[in-house]
């Protein structure tokens, strides 16, 4: 089994291995009997049941035979999918490309009322130029050594953005300073960027604010984080996404957005950081 630095996840996986060792309790069998029926060493029925071994769909098909409870295989599998889905390597959601990454986000960006982003590290994906996000993804695509698929990445990347002009969504965005002046690409590919989100700034349905380098911090700089909502949080790391459902933990992420909201500038103090930052390029 994966291991996993959410919760959620671990919940997930946990509650599953509960659900198998209650089918096992309600036939009667012992863990030793199960895995002699299914065919495997003895002790891997009670790893599973103790969470230690995480079950493969073929593993929960042959505990619900074993225990005479192929009712509930279905129930169990979609079950077992969901908690997997929470921690997910890159490698694996990009082992075709980065490409069907991103139109697999098309449908939450369509459903998303109230959108918050943090980014601690670059502009945030629903926001990047095609410049941009291209010199982005081929540092990703070369990093992780992805098939190199970036020029339908940007595509369906930048095509997003037309959520920002339509439906009944609204967006938070949260960027540290220093994003402003990390360079993606060479300097014209930055100068556009900028300019691109000074545009952004004026439309109705977005906020931007800018953490400037100089705040005095009540809230340290943390990963990069998307929240949907208050019901789904995605959170990015170096090495997999982790897709947070636990209310206690989004409650966490929201809290923790609200305290870096709070340090940061908007309007026309937001727009002289991001013009400082342009003019630097010159």
């Amino acid at each position: 089994m994966r291991t996993s630095p959410s919760s959620s996840a671990q919940q997930a996986r946990q509650g599953i291995a509960h659900r198998l060792r209650e089918i096992r309790l309600d036939a009667g069998m012992t863990a030793r009997a199960v895995a002699q029926m299914a065919g495997w060493h003895e002790s891997k029925a009670s790893k599973i049941e103790h969470g230690r071994t995480f079950p493969s769909e073929a593993d929960i098909r042959a505990w619900c035979a074993a225990c005479r409870a192929e009712d509930q295989t279905a129930e169990l599998i979609a079950a077992a999918r969901a908690a997997d889905l929470m921690y997910v390597e890159w490698k694996r959601l990009q082992r075709t490309g980065l490409r069907q990454l991103q139109l697999s986000k098309i449908k939450m960006y369509e459903q998303v009322r109230h959108f918050r982003v943090y980014c601690s590290n670059v502009v945030p994906g629903l926001f990047q130029t095609a410049a941009y996000a291209e010199a982005l993804l081929s540092s990703i695509a070369t990093f992780r050594e992805a098939p190199n698929d970036v020029a339908q990445a940007v595509a369906a990347r930048v095509a997003r953005a037309r959520f920002l002009h339509e439906g009944d969504h609204r967006f938070a965005v949260l960027v540290e300073e220093w994003v402003l002046r990390s360079r993606i690409g060479d300097p014209e590919v930055m100068a556009g960027q900028l300019g691109h989100l000074l545009a952004i700034m004026s439309l109705p349905s977005v906020s931007v604010g800018i953490i400037p380098q100089s705040a005095e911090r009540r809230m340290w700089p943390i990963e990069a984080f998307n929240i949907f909502d208050d019901t789904l949080v995605q959170v990015e790391l170096l090495t997999a996404e982790i897709n947070v459902s636990q209310p206690s933990e989004i409650a966490q992420y929201v809290r923790g957005f609200n305290q870096l909201a709070e340090l940061a500038v908007y309007g026309a103090a937001a727009r002289r950081l991001i013009s400082s930052a342009i003019g630097e390029l010159a």
